[in-house]
């Protein structure tokens, strides 16, 4: 196989040529390369979101060459290295090479450097310690990098407890990058350390914890994965309790939604659900959204008036969620696809009457008001919407005269 990138339009691209022919003025044609998942992803046939570019070059060289190539820079990490130019509307992050100083587990002390080694010496696995030239031309400095990228393996650079002990969330990203990119048999060295570290990922703040645990989630086929933390008790760490795995393997086959996915590796309890997600950190949306998912009614075997006096009451979302789970749960195929689709093509009705229907039927504003409409929508809600007879309905709520 040929160890340079080809066909690859972002990096003939008028914007990419731009920064780098911007770099490469100021310190000549061999000071920047492109980094990790771009080069990797180009590889493997994989998409590509973000372009990154590692340099020789200091932080505030790199601000003074895309200054000097008309070209703006936003100081997104330059206390760690990174700048982030902006080439025809489009963000490239650009980051001096680096060796780690000191590591504490959680965050790590750097320094410059100008050797391609040394920053590739402090990459998680080999496959993210790729760089390309402008040309494509590709710098496998760990010797391996290229051979695992292409057979799907996730080694680590180097020793992997020790890599590991530098920054403990490189367990979730081990698990991660195995669930997007791993194929065959795990490392074993690699999944050795991961159990035997696991209690490390306590140490790590919240938000990190989640965002890895989501980005894993939402791999084609997370469930590998999920097995091997699960083993190493990674998972019951993260989660801050015992999982069952088989509504999650069999929600695994029905949707690619991460929160949905997550959901299924949660109790079937409001407020256990409350509390994972209040630890996790996640969302507002999201915890709203785990929480309902199992606060109320809907199984596979609601009638089409039920399943719409859900989705009123409590929410598509909420209702479509609850409807994965049943089904996953070992409730009946075509009645949740019904359900669904039912979900998806009912245009959701609004209250057909309010205060001034009462006013004209003769009831003077007050506490009463909100009494007679609230038993008016349990009526219309449980008849099923109707669209006629609403001052029918409403004169048989009113107090006597």
């Amino acid at each position: 196989m040929s160890r340079r990138l080809q066909g690859q339009d972002w990096l003939t691209a008028p914007a990419t040529h731009a920064v780098m022919a911007a770099l490469s003025a100021a310190g000549g044609p061999d000071c920047a390369r492109f980094v990790g998942g771009c080069v990797r992803n180009a590889l493997i046939g994989a998409p590509i979101d973000d372009i990154d570019i590692a340099t020789t070059l200091t932080p505030d060289a790199v601000v003074a060459a895309l200054k000097a190539a008309g070209l703006r820079s936003v100081p997104t990490g330059i206390e760690h290295g990174t700048v982030t130019a902006i080439s025809e509307h489009q963000p490239f992050e650009i980051t001096a090479l680096r060796r780690d100083v000191s590591t504490d587990g959680r965050r790590a002390t750097v320094a410059f450097t100008t050797d391609w080694a040394e920053d590739a010496g402090r990459r998680d696995f080999r496959l993210n310690a790729l760089y390309a030239d402008a040309e494509g031309v590709i710098l496998d400095p760990t010797g391996l990098g290229f051979d695992d990228a292409v057979a799907g393996r996730i080694v680590f650079v180097g020793e992997p407890e020790g890599r590991i002990r530098e920054d403990y969330l490189r367990i979730l990203r081990f698990y991660r990058f195995y669930a997007w990119y791993g194929r065959g048999e795990p490392d074993a060295a690699a999944v050795a350390a991961c159990a035997a570290l696991a209690e490390g990922v306590e140490q790590l703040s919240a938000e990190r914890v989640s965002k890895e645990l989501l980005k894993l989630l939402g791999a084609p086929d997370p469930r590998p994965a999920v097995r091997l933390m699960d083993q190493a008790s990674v998972l019951e760490r993260v989660l801050r309790q015992p999982v069952e795995l088989a509504l999650f393997e069999a929600m695994t086959e029905l949707s690619g939604d991460a929160v949905l996915r997550l959901s299924a590796l949660l109790p079937d309890d409001p407020a256990g659900v409350a509390e994972v997600a209040r630890a996790l950190r996640l969302s507002n949306a999201q915890r709203r959204r785990l929480v309902e998912a199992v606060a109320g009614q809907a199984t596979t075997t609601l009638t089409d008036s039920q399943a719409r006096a859900v989705i009123y009451s409590d929410g598509r979302q909420a209702f479509e969620d609850r409807v994965m789970r049943a089904w996953a749960a070992g409730g009946d195929p075509e009645a949740a696809q019904r359900l669904l689709a039912l979900s998806k093509d009912w245009t959701l009705p609004t209250m057909p009457v309010g205060g001034r229907d009462l006013v004209r039927l003769g009831l003077k504003p007050g506490p009463e008001t909100g009494r007679v409409l609230k038993a008016f929508e349990a009526g219309w809600i449980a008849d099923d919407f109707p669209d006629h007879g609403h001052d029918e309905r409403l004169r048989a709520l009113l107090p006597p005269a």
